[in-house]
């Protein structure tokens, strides 16, 4: 047990060594990563369900705000599993007000196409055509969404990757507009945070988002704040471990499709 301890004790303090080391370098926070529109681009964050924002695309959406993207956020679901549906809107709009989206360009679309189930499969069609009637109207430049994996394996984001694939392999979206998708990792690389850097700078992602400390403690306020809620039960599906593991990630690996 001391071994584990010193061990924990050992990272913890390497951690932070790195974090300051890096806190200290003006290009984290001017630098803009190859294959990203520059600065101005109307940039649609497409996810599943309120909270999806903060669980896994804080690192990707404050790391957008600092290029100066003009964000927006299209969410599938009002996350009505455990009937508390108006209450997760309600929750959603407080996080996207910390994360730098307004609430003049968030969207949720709430109608029984697309249920909070991962048991049922969403038509990729219908997500596909309600997705590119939004990118059309809005002129979006860039599109982030989960990938294959959809993060956490749920079939509703998985099912919002297949809709983009869709949309990017059969030529529908408009002239350019680019997607970039979460890459899905194990669990293990999830619980080690800020140690795990070095794999993710090793697989030579198209994007990679790295926060500085000011952009992490924003992150973590949503997120403690959502996984302390009364109305999320403790064995929830789709909670627990896993999700605080994804959120403590200090960087975002995000893929061009």
């Amino acid at each position: 047990m001391e071994a584990v301890a010193f061990l924990c004790v050992a990272a913890a303090a390497l951690g932070w060594g790195f974090l300051r080391v890096w806190d200290s370098w003006e290009c984290v926070k001017s630098q803009e990563p190859a294959g990203v529109p520059g600065d101005g681009s109307r940039t649609l964050l497409v996810i599943a369900h309120p909270d999806d924002e903060a669980m896994f695309f804080a690192p990707t959406v404050l790391g957008l705000a600092r290029l100066r993207h003009r964000l927006s956020l299209l969410c599938f679901s009002a996350g009505n599993y455990y009937n508390q549906g108006e209450i997760r809107k309600k929750e959603l709009l407080q996080s996207c007000d910390v994360l730098g989206i307004p609430p003049s360009s968030i969207m949720i679309i709430d109608n029984r196409d697309f249920p909070d189930d991962p048991a049922v499969q969403w038509d990729a069609e219908r997500v596909a055509s309600a997705l590119l009637r939004h990118i059309e109207v809005n002129s979006i430049n860039l599109v982030v969404t989960f990938d294959a994996g959809g993060v956490s394996g749920h079939s509703n984001h998985v099912a919002l990757y297949h809709a983009v694939r869709t949309l990017h392999s059969e030529g529908k979206l408009p002239k350019g507009c680019s997607v970039l998708t979460l890459q899905s990792v194990n669990v293990l690389r999830k619980y080690l945070s800020l140690l795990d850097l070095p794999f993710s700078l090793l697989q030579t992602p198209d994007v990679l988002f790295v926060l500085t400390s000011e952009e992490v403690a924003r992150a973590k306020s949503i997120f403690w704040r959502i996984h302390t809620l009364p109305w999320r039960p403790p064995d929830s599906p789709a909670g627990g471990k896993e999700r605080q593991g994804q959120l403590g990630h200090r960087e975002c690996t995000v893929s061009e499709l």
